[in-house]
């Protein structure tokens, strides 16, 4: 039988269709929306449906860029970025199905874990992994994200706005830091660092207590209306001595945030790191400064290092994971 996998942003919107055989999922094609394109998800859903000349599917879930409101009965949310309102019985009403659910995309992402092949998860620590553990995914991107995944058959998932948390720093360096972007945004919260809009704020705070005027290319990303991709590209060409430090010391502070997220949950399972930055920084992941950061945490250093780092580097995940998620609203009889 199918599941129907939505992952919904502003921009665009990703469809397909899995099969679901004993419980395993085996995704279908995936087609490419333009969000702004339609006036709701039912209207995307039905081309879609007819662009595959698929029927209905048993089940369906969609993971989306912003809150989603429990209910008894169902999944309220409005989009972050999309003039949508979405209402899980009406997505159901108006597309036929017998099951819907919303889930905020992040936690779609958690939802992944166990349908992701070995080839999406690059290791940053290997750590001993004990498979009755609990699992941590914290990813940045737009903002950052963080879920605690709890063992059991289904898994329990536990989404968080620890994102949201104030920021501790670790040194004196990310102390000025700290304080700089507390002058200009009235406090720092891990997502206020954490995130593309964090690396410009970090890239900015560098060239202030830089003796010497940033070069024409670091300018030239500064710039921009978001200096976060092009400060990453010239980190990792080594193109741009700031631009490298910059984020270098984004590369510390997510390792140790990271860790401190890590002992309030202790996840021997596994640390997934998700979200957009990561898979295109991995050489710089991989310098080192992460899983520095994350370990230095004496007396807890020794519990640090048990526990294997993973990047999840597959674009899909948030769709796995929508998938698997309406493959267990599947009845028991009929899975």
């Amino acid at each position: 039988m199918d599941v129907l996998a939505g992952d919904i942003g502003g921009t665009k919107t990703l469809l397909m269709l899995a099969r679901v055989e004993d419980g395993r999922l085996i995704p279908g094609e995936i087609r490419r929306y333009a969000s702004a394109d339609y006036p709701g998800l039912a209207p995307m859903v039905r081309t879609f449906l007819t662009d595959t000349g698929h029927g209905t599917p048993v089940a369906a879930a969609f993971a989306l860029a912003g809150p989603v409101a429990r209910r008894d009965d169902g999944q309220q949310a409005r989009l972050t970025n999309l003039p949508w309102q979405l209402d899980s019985r009406q997505l159901a009403r108006d597309l036929g199905l017998p099951r819907v659910t919303l889930v905020n995309d992040f936690e779609g992402i958690a939802h992944s874990l166990d349908d992701l092949p070995a080839d999406s998860l690059h290791a940053l620590q290997q750590g001993e992994r004990d498979p009755d553990g609990v699992r941590l995914v914290v990813g940045a991107g737009t903002g950052l994200g963080v879920c605690i995944v709890c063992p059991g058959r289904p898994p329990r998932l536990i989404p968080t706005e620890a994102g949201h948390g104030e920021l501790a720093p670790a040194d004196a360096r990310q102390s000025r830091l700290w304080a700089a972007v507390t002058r200009r945004e009235g406090r720092c919260s891990r997502e206020h660092l954490l995130s593309g809009r964090g690396i410009a704020r970090i890239a900015d705070f560098l060239i202030s207590e830089s003796p010497q005027r940033p070069g024409k290319a670091l300018a030239e990303a500064m710039a921009q209306p978001d200096p976060a991709p092009e400060l990453t590209r010239l980190a990792l060409a080594g193109g741009d001595p700031l631009a490298v430090e910059t984020l270098s010391l984004f590369c510390s502070l997510y390792g140790g945030q990271a860790g401190d997220l890590a002992l309030g949950c202790l996840p021997f399972g596994g640390v997934y790191v998700a979200g957009g930055i990561a898979p295109r920084i991995l050489p710089l992941l991989d310098a080192g400064g992460f899983v520095e950061a994350f370990r230095r945490k004496p007396p807890m250093t020794h519990l640090l290092e048990r526990m294997p780092v993973q990047v999840i580097t597959d674009p899909r995940s948030g769709l796995l994971g929508a998938a698997r998620l309406a493959a267990s609203q599947i009845p028991r009889d009929r899975g």
